[in-house]
């Protein structure tokens, strides 16, 4: 089925929340405190509000300061030239380094919320005759849709009005209602479509809310409150930050015994939804290795133990698109292929031998290897990885073929297979395209994306330091719809595909060089995408 909005986007008449317009509307711009939990200690009006078009200075929570003016430009420089100084706190002492040597002691502390388990992991760990260790990071990333934070709000004391581009029209319209004051009947919220949000405009309101407590201060007159690139960056709601080891155990014959996967990291319902928390433990960060259900672990292993130290640093974790299963594929895929490797075996007759009580997992996986011809040598060159997890209802795998140059420092991925397996498929064309799109973001944050801490806040403020691969970087992608059926809930699609591609690509890595990589994005590593 087509879709019937593809050409406004396109030719630009689509209207989204930067683009609204209202009669007699002003703009405002907003700087909050830079360090999470930090507070306005005193800024200085009277220094800007005599400058071209200013209405007004002011704050905003204990936290921010705007400025509200004819247009946005002139609020952004007012506010550019406003002293404001800062009580930071103590969270202006913490660091991407501090960070990690947190996470990194959660790694071998006896305490730990379970995850997964069954057998004795500890027990085949200590009685193998060989263990195979490895130690995974995943850093923070931030959402970056390309239209930043953005809310018109329209006050008096009888009624509030806002426009918003959001993902969950309810939760704004509870922000609305909640910063006004004013009974529910009172408050009205129109949703505009949005230029992307991939979480960062679900479950998060902030803007939201500031933009109401500014027209608050502006009564009868529509506010437009517009958030810079800069703002967006900084003041995100951040993919979490997580360590992974993991332990596999074999015994004289080279069958896995056991495995031990503990995550050492940030807990987003411990920030975001705490009353879903279940005795301390955030289930949502062992996505992908669930006993059962949505996220149902793929493999049958004698011994398994999955943990996770919970380590919450002040930067603010959130729903990234895909969430925890993002780093959990690369943690299980990658190690499962370097499992594969200690053992002696293929990287799909090893991932078989271990899927027999799995078959859904095992549809996707063979469906994607039949496709690329893992059977048969690839072309010279050319190398291939694999990857598959249940995500969000959905089984879904991924094969990839690249070809690797400048001593290994350059990648071409040239080729994925996808399958998708959501039980059923209402439009396999609209599927199709949210698999393509997924790999964007997914193999952008594999290559290019991080966001890291130095004195408390985060360093990266725009795209020239937080990157994205371009049209061409796109690999092929050939996707593999293949619906099974049952009663199990209908899975996802514009989520579930977004992890594979990372390992996939991970694992044809190593098989062309032999060098393991661990840590991301790649830039880290002086590994560009070709």
């Amino acid at each position: 089925v087509k879709r019937l909005d593809t050409a406004d986007k396109v030719n630009g008449k689509k209207v989204y929340g930067f683009d609204l317009k209202l009669p007699g509307m002003l703009t405002a711009t907003i700087k909050d405190c830079p360090v999470t939990g930090g507070k306005v200690k005193s800024f200085d009006a009277a220094k800007v509000s005599g400058m071209k078009g200013v209405k007004k200075v002011v704050q905003i929570g204990e936290s921010a300061v705007a400025v509200v003016a004819d247009t946005f430009w002139q609020a952004k420089t007012a506010l550019d030239a406003l002293p404001i100084v800062w009580d930071e706190g103590e969270n202006a002492k913490v660091s991407s380094a501090s960070i990690d040597e947190w996470l990194k002691a959660g790694l071998d502390i006896p305490e730990a919320f379970v995850g997964n388990q069954n057998g004795d992991a500890k027990t085949a760990l200590a009685g193998a005759t060989k263990k195979i260790e490895a130690v995974y990071d995943y850093p923070y990333l931030n959402h970056a849709p390309m239209e930043p934070m953005n809310a018109t709000a329209l006050y008096t004391p009888d009624k509030c009005e806002v426009w918003v581009p959001t993902q969950n029209g309810e939760a704004s319209f509870a922000a609305a209602v909640a910063a006004s004051g004013l009974p529910s009947d009172k408050v009205e919220v129109y949703k505009i479509d949005l230029g992307g949000g991939f979480g960062r405009r679900g479950a998060f309101q902030d803007y939201v809310t500031q933009a109401v407590a500014i027209a608050k201060q502006m009564p009868g007159t529509p506010v437009k409150l517009l958030w810079t690139r800069e703002d967006d960056m900084r003041q995100g709601r951040y993919h979490p930050v997580m360590k992974c080891k993991l332990v596999g155990a074999f015994d004289a014959n080279n069958n896995l015994t056991g495995l031990h996967v503990r995550l050492s990291g940030q807990s987003i319902l411990a920030s975001v939804l705490p009353q879903n928390l279940d005795k301390g433990k955030d289930q949502l960060t062992f996505q992908g290795l669930w006993p059962s259900g949505d996220f149902a672990f793929g493999y049958s292993i004698p011994n398994l133990l999955v943990d996770h130290s919970m380590r919450n640093p002040h930067i603010k974790p959130g729903f990234w698109r895909g969430v925890n299963i993002n780093q959990n594929c690369i943690f299980i895929e990658c190690f499962m292929d370097e499992l594969a490797k200690a053992a002696g075996q293929d990287p799909l007759e090893f991932r078989r031998k271990l899927m027999d009580k799995h078959p859904k997992h095992l549809a996707v996986l063979n469906a994607v290897a039949k496709k690329i011809g893992w059977d048969k040598p690839a072309p010279k060159g050319v190398f291939r990885g694999l990857a598959q997890m249940k995500a969000f209802g959905s089984y879904v795998a991924a094969a990839a073929e690249i070809s690797v140059s400048g001593g290994g420092g350059k990648i071409k991925v040239r080729r994925i297979v996808a399958a998708t397996d959501c039980l059923y498929a209402v439009n396999p064309a609209q599927i199709e395209r949210q698999v393509s799109g997924s790999f964007v973001y997914g193999l952008s944050a594999l290559f290019f994306q991080e966001c890291t801490v130095k004195n408390g806040r985060m360093e990266q403020a725009n795209f020239d330091a937080f990157n994205s691969m371009r049209i061409a970087h796109m690999p092929k992608v050939e996707s593999i719809v293949m619906p099974s059926g049952g009663t199990e809930p209908w899975g996802g699609v514009g989520e579930p595909t977004i992890c594979v591609a990372a390992p996939a690509v991970l694992n044809a890595y190593f098989a062309a060089t032999g060098k393991r990589i661990r840590s991301f994005p790649l830039k880290k590593h002086k590994i560009e995408m070709a």
